[in-house]
């Protein structure tokens, strides 16, 4: 577990995208190669191949990416 105090210092200043990107990787990317292969994708500006890789993770679990997506918005941003 991480000290409360080391969190804080870790998000000043930080951009929010690189911060949990830096932190996916420290807690799963060494163990995972597919995880590896997907932060490299991000970083990279690899949207598609993010999006598919999410689509076929969906898609193997039966559910709907677009409207799980849609509901992740509507509770991220709702109107």
């Amino acid at each position: 577990m991480m000290n409360p105090l080391s969190f804080l210092q870790m998000l000043k200043g930080a951009n929010p995208k690189t911060f949990l990107m830096n932190m996916i990787s420290n807690k799963i990317g060494n163990q995972n190669p597919l995880i590896n292969n997907l932060l490299d994708m991000a970083k990279n500006g690899d949207n598609e191949g993010v999006e598919n890789f999410a689509r076929n993770l969906f898609k193997e679990k039966g559910k709907n990416f677009d409207e799980e997506f849609k509901n992740f918005m509507n509770q991220v941003n709702p109107k």
